[in-house]
């Protein structure tokens, strides 16, 4: 339910937040984007500290942590009148996301080992596609409205169902034993560990040329369609439903089968097969006349994408939390979440800066990125596998005992 309510959240504020705040206040929207980049970049030092928390006292209580700042944070948005207040409210909630994403991964690997984790990352990334794709929907019905008060019904709404979902895991969800009395030294001992592991450290950093790809969609494909291929307005949402509706459906039942033929690092590399595809059939869209033909035609590149998210999200989640090692996996889950904070901040300026170039160099760039991230997987699972990981859990278990 928490994952529902924070992509039901997430949907919901993404496309309204600018419109709201700048609807409330008399700042700019150039003023408005620096404040809520201001404040999103303050939380980006959280993770490491988050995952020793984790470690420490475990998951469930940081999420539930997490879930109640975020609705702090939309509480606060009903009070916004300028910078100041835009700012401060900001920051509880980038600090509250932030804390429940460097926790959640931690609490959802607690509840099932081995190959289960798999089904389980996979059903929290269809609740996560099919909230979004609600939030979304919704948002575009108060858009149409422009009404300042539903505006407002939208952030209370928010602010209320994040408690809920805070209770939801309170009562309902199963916290994993920790050991009693964690010396503060061993959560130190996690981050040196960490920062020793190169494999691990190498599956982040390949991770980030993954997770652009899933950023790009929501970046590139309004802006490619609308203006590079001037295709109607319409069609975009059609596109964005289109995936959204069989993420939300199939994601559970691909990854089964995936684990059926190849590797949790294996699935990795087929979805940046998939990717790279994808960039290339978008980018000869643009030889295409405009009218059904492209729709189409579209529609069909949209299930490339689909299909490589569907492998590379639970098998890259399930990965990251089969190679933490168990005593510090806090630390490690958290740490792994730089991954997808880096792609969020990079895309954007790489698509920008490229499309200013020439319509088609992004996705030349980003296919090219998938290719070489889909390369490096396989030999980089291998080694998480064998040597750096066994050695980081004896290590871990050194400490505890």
């Amino acid at each position: 339910m928490a994952l529902a309510v924070d992509a039901v959240g997430t949907g919901l504020y993404l496309p309204l937040s600018m419109v709201y705040f700048l609807s409330v206040t008399d700042l700019s929207e150039a003023g408005v984007g620096l404040l809520l980049t201001a404040a999103v970049a303050c939380s980006l030092l959280l993770p490491l500290l988050v995952g020793r928390i984790v470690d420490r006292i475990g998951p469930r209580p940081v999420v539930i942590t997490g879930l109640l700042l975020q609705a702090a944070g939309f509480s606060l948005y009903l009070g916004v009148a300028g910078p100041v207040s835009l700012f401060l409210a900001a920051l509880v909630e980038a600090v509250g996301l932030r804390v429940y994403w460097s926790s959640v991964f931690a609490l959802i690997a607690d509840q099932a080992d081995g190959e289960a984790r798999d089904q389980w990352f996979a059903r929290a990334g269809m609740i996560r596609a099919a909230g979004t794709g609600a939030g979304t929907v919704l948002a575009g019905v108060l858009l149409a409205l422009a009404s300042q008060q539903a505006y407002r019904g939208m952030v209370l709404a928010d602010a209320i169902s994040f408690v809920v979902a805070a209770l939801a895991v309170g009562l309902f969800v199963r916290g994993a034993r920790r050991p009693a009395g964690t010396p503060d030294g061993q959560s130190w001992d996690g981050v040196r560990q960490l920062l020793r592991n190169r494999p691990y450290l190498g599956l982040i950093g390949v991770n980030v040329l993954f997770n652009i790809c899933t950023v790009f969609l929501a970046v590139a494909m309004p802006v490619y369609v609308s203006r590079g291929l001037h295709a109607p307005g319409w069609v975009v949402g059609v596109l964005l439903t289109i995936t959204t509706v069989v993420v939300a459906t199939c994601t559970a039942e691909v990854t089964r089968r995936s684990r059926q033929f190849t590797s949790r690092g294996g699935a990795m590399a087929w979805g940046g097969w998939l990717w790279a595809a994808w960039c290339a059939a978008a980018a000869l869209a643009v030889l295409l006349p405009q009218g059904p033909l492209l729709v189409g035609y579209l529609a069909l590149v949209m299930l490339l994408w689909a299909a490589a998210e569907m492998l590379h999200g639970p098998a890259s989640n399930a990965l990251s939390a089969e190679a933490a090692p168990k005593g510090v996996r806090g630390t490690y889950l958290a740490a792994f979440q730089y991954s997808f904070a880096t792609a969020d901040m990079v895309t954007p300026g790489l698509f920008g800066v490229l499309y200013d170039v020439n319509r088609v160099l992004p996705w030349a760039a980003v296919g090219c990125l998938a290719l070489t991230a889909s390369m490096a997987i396989r030999p980089l699972e291998r080694r998480l596998s064998s040597g750096a990981a066994s050695q980081g859990t004896a290590r871990a278990a050194e400490v505890v005992d």
